[in-house]
């Protein structure tokens, strides 16, 4: 069992980071796009927290909310593989315009025939004294996300509690039942205060959405998950995204100890006891997909607790920790599955800190929360949120979302892979 008194696993990371913020004089060209960073919106002066998924004709869409966390969701349509975005947002129902919390989406596969759906779910947690209905709410699309149901509310309440959800959904995973995927679907979120972790399933009967009553999944380990402040849980089926194991890693939102890492054989019923991930995947807010090659491409909010390292780069004395920012982790199942450091590590680009005037190893730790989609087996469109250096009009910086297109055949290169 862990022990917060005697290990916090505050270790850095030893394998390389590529930086891609500025692109070196005399690279070449065909490095280009890695450094590239498409405005998505910077129409506010801050958007944040975008979701993307792909498409079936090949477009990505991508959400976000007007403000942090909380406000009318707007939506974003790329045609070209993350190169330019266009306005979606009238394709999306009225009530999107009361979003509570920061959107997520997702794609519905069935095994019985039926269309594929998209899903989109909002949470409703507390904002300081505002008043909240508490659950979350969600729409579906049967169309590619051309049209949307409206915001249908569920589990405001649960045992006579209201049931403040934050980042519904942090993660949805289809489930198997021997040995087989069903039409069932997995969904975490946590609660604030306290940070319980619950699970949701989805399930469609005569062709409307069921969620079951929410369930704490971690009591076993509660005084872990109370420790740690373990929040935003992502979870990754083994290989490839067909195996039988899944494993979550968590945001420790206290930040004392690392991210956590804990594995279930049983489809979620029972996770083992949790260990601390390694310095190289610690942060907030992953978001994995697997690559052709069956790697793993994981986007979090990077945070360094390596004590030399603070002492060095940390903006706040005292603080113990600094964020490196937007970093994408470069690796495999099995690296995850044995407590290895990965292959390599991307900075994807500089978020700026008040008072910086070029990118630096200490980044804004505002960014994350990732929409990742795969085109052409290893080219990833990530989107993120961020002070990229764009002012606004008092001289701030803005706060906007943003894309980049990474070709991993090119990243290996850099990285002395091939």
């Amino acid at each position: 069992m862990i022990d917060f008194e005697k290990d916090t696993s505050a270790g850095g990371y030893t394998i390389p980071q590529l930086d891609l913020s500025v692109m070196p004089a005399g690279a070449d060209e065909k490095y280009r796009e890695l450094y590239e960073l498409v405005t998505v919106d910077d129409s506010l002066p801050y958007l944040g927290h975008p979701d993307s998924v792909l498409l079936k004709n090949g477009d990505i869409l991508t959400v976000y909310p007007s403000a942090h966390g909380k406000g009318a969701i707007r939506s974003r349509i790329s045609r070209d593989g993350g190169k330019t975005y266009m306005n979606a947002d009238s394709r999306q129902p009225g009530s999107w315009k009361n979003s509570r919390e920061t959107p997520t989406v997702y794609r519905l596969e069935f095994s019985d025939g039926t269309p594929d759906k998209l899903l989109l779910v909002s949470g409703n947690p507390r904002w300081g004294n505002e008043p909240t209905t508490g659950g979350f709410n969600f729409s579906l699309s049967d169309n590619e996300g051309k049209s949307w149901s409206e915001f249908e509310l569920c589990f405001p309440y649960l045992n006579g509690e209201k049931l403040c959800c934050v980042v519904a959904m942090a993660s949805l995973t289809r489930l198997k039942e021997d040995g087989k995927f069903i039409d069932k679907w997995m969904a975490l979120f946590h609660t604030d205060p306290g940070f319980v972790n619950y699970k949701t399933v989805l399930s469609f009967e005569n062709g409307r959405p069921v969620w079951s009553e929410p369930e704490p999944y971690f009591e076993k380990y509660r005084d872990i998950e109370f420790e740690s402040g373990m929040c935003e849980v992502e979870c990754i089926r083994s290989d490839g995204g067909q195996g039988d194991e899944l494993c979550l890693i968590s945001r420790s939102n206290r930040k004392k100890c690392n991210s956590l890492l804990s594995f279930s054989t049983d489809e979620g019923r029972t996770w083992s006891e949790p260990v601390f991930a390694p310095g190289a995947l610690n942060g907030e807010r992953h978001k994995a997909e697997y690559l052709c090659d069956g790697r793993l491409f994981i986007t979090f909010r990077s945070i360094e607790r390596d004590p030399a390292k603070v002492a060095k780069f940390s903006e706040r004395e005292g603080r113990g920790w600094y964020s490196e920012g937007w970093i994408a982790w470069v690796g495999t199942y099995d690296d995850l599955k044995n407590g290895r450091e990965g292959q390599y590590r991307i900075k994807i680009a500089h978020t700026y800190l008040p008072g910086q005037t070029s990118p630096g190893v200490c980044a804004n730790s505002d960014v994350g929360y990732c929409g990742n989609v795969v085109i052409d087996g290893k080219t990833v469109v990530t989107s993120t949120y961020g002070a990229f250096g764009k002012l606004s009009a008092d001289g701030s910086l803005k706060t906007y979302v943003a894309s980049k297109r990474i070709d991993l055949n090119l990243t290996d290169e850099l990285a002395g892979l091939l």
